[in-house]
């Protein structure tokens, strides 16, 4: 069995430094691509991110459990629609049940004025990372969640707003599924609660 955990879109393989290192305390070796790198010399749009993304799980033999924030949920729900015999159990952590149009605009408007550094310690150049976020804006994440037949698991950091609806609504779709929040955690769980995300992802794999 693979273990992937894959990052938000803000984010990169590095985000998951502190939760790895939990995991492997506990002897658990887990996976951890860089999704930019997946879709560099390539065109910036989640079309092409998913197509090397799938490229990426299908290499490995056997099933997978796939651990996503965000963006890294978005994949990881489309991959388990796509391949359902070939997941064993989904986490999903801040994940959107649909895309937030009119916020979405506006954080694209947010990026165009942040500066190159920004998204070069991301490992991705300012416009492929812009021309990616447009490229997500008329995904239909909710589209088909009844082929989710896998054990999942549904986290959403208390402070998290802007999410926690999404992640019940995820929960009433997804028929074999469970909701929690994380406790004093805004979006980035992985960031702000390393430790009790690591317990929690280790307890879910364990079972």
């Amino acid at each position: 069995m693979t273990n992937i955990l894959i990052h938000g879109l803000g984010q990169n393989e590095s985000s998951w430094d502190l939760v790895k290192g939990e995991l492997e305390k506990k002897n658990v070796k887990v996976e951890v691509p860089n999704l930019f790198t997946l879709i560099k010399d390539n065109s910036s749009d989640y079309t092409t991110l998913l197509h090397e993304f799938t490229d990426y799980c299908n290499q490995f033999d056997g099933k997978v459990n796939l651990c996503g924030i965000s963006l890294g949920g978005i994949l990881a729900l489309q991959y388990a629609k796509e391949f359902p015999n070939k997941v064993h159990s989904l986490i999903l952590i801040a994940t959107p049940y649909q895309i937030p149009k009119f916020l979405f605009k506006i954080q694209n408007l947010i990026f165009c004025f942040m500066p190159k550094r920004i998204f070069n310690k991301m490992g991705v150049l300012k416009s492929d990372f812009i021309s990616l976020v447009n490229s997500m804006s008329n995904l239909e994440i909710a589209e088909d969640l009844d082929k989710i037949k896998c054990k999942t698991l549904i986290l959403c950091g208390i402070k998290d707003k802007s999410n926690l609806e999404s992640s019940k609504l995820l929960n009433e779709h997804i028929s074999n599924s469970v909701f929690k929040t994380v406790s004093n955690s805004s979006h980035e769980v992985n960031v702000d609660q390393p430790i009790e995300l690591s317990d929690s992802i280790y307890q879910f794999w364990r079972k």
